[in-house]
């Protein structure tokens, strides 16, 4: 089997804008490959300094994506170093048995489309619970537990030890060790065509394990 993961981040806009390729991908080979996502918190680096620049991101990005909208600015807090809230929610509704991408892409279209203070632990729990069928008091009591702040900023150093800056970036694996990093795709048909070569290499070396066997050990 084939491992895909997806390192996104709640208001990442190429992140949002990966979300059909992300989709599709896990649609087309539902029956060949493993798929998860984990947070990776942007950085103080990563974050916009301004409403302003943040809407000029928004225009590069949505030109080059040919989409015929743009991205709605209303969510920013600016001064915050990190937007972990959001994230936190997303990462706790996994252990109350969400884990696939409901609340995760809930919580972004009400910030990313429609302006909502997702940054606000309130707001975020709000939009969550009418995403899937979640108690407020639950996910809040989890979302607040120092152990989802831990993963989270595990599943972050994970992605900073790829050595890659970008999100969306996803990291590809089969069962012979290949492993394949894609940072700031955000189009299926790169992701597409390296789970095709991994999942080739696979059935190849099942036909080979069947012709020759085990490699001699002297």
């Amino acid at each position: 089997m084939i491992r895909v993961t997806f390192y996104t981040e709640i208001t990442s806009s190429w992140c949002y804008w990966a979300e059909p390729a992300w989709a599709e991908i896990k649609q087309k080979y539902a029956d060949r490959a493993e798929f998860q996502w984990k947070i990776a918190l942007l950085d103080a680096q990563s974050l916009p300094v301004s409403v302003q620049q943040l809407e000029w991101f928004y225009r590069r990005s949505g030109t080059i994506v040919r989409s015929p909208f743009m991205l709605n600015s209303g969510w920013h807090e600016q001064g915050l170093k990190e937007y972990l809230s959001p994230n936190l929610v997303a990462e706790a509704a996994k252990d109350l048995g969400v884990t696939d991408d409901r609340v995760r892409l809930a919580i972004t279209h009400a910030a990313l489309r429609e302006g909502r203070k997702i940054t606000e632990l309130e707001t975020a729990l709000a939009i969550a619970i009418k995403a899937a069928p979640l108690k407020k008091s639950e996910l809040k009591t989890l979302a607040q537990k120092p152990e989802i702040e831990k993963r989270v900023r595990a599943s972050t150093a994970e992605f900073h030890a790829l050595q890659v800056s970008q999100r969306p970036t996803f990291v590809i694996e089969n069962g012979i060790g290949d492993k394949a990093v894609l940072s700031g795709t955000w189009m299926a048909a790169p992701i597409a065509a390296v789970i095709d070569s991994m999942l080739a290499d696979e059935t190849a070396y099942a036909a080979w394990a069947v012709h020759i066997g085990k490699p001699p050990t002297k």
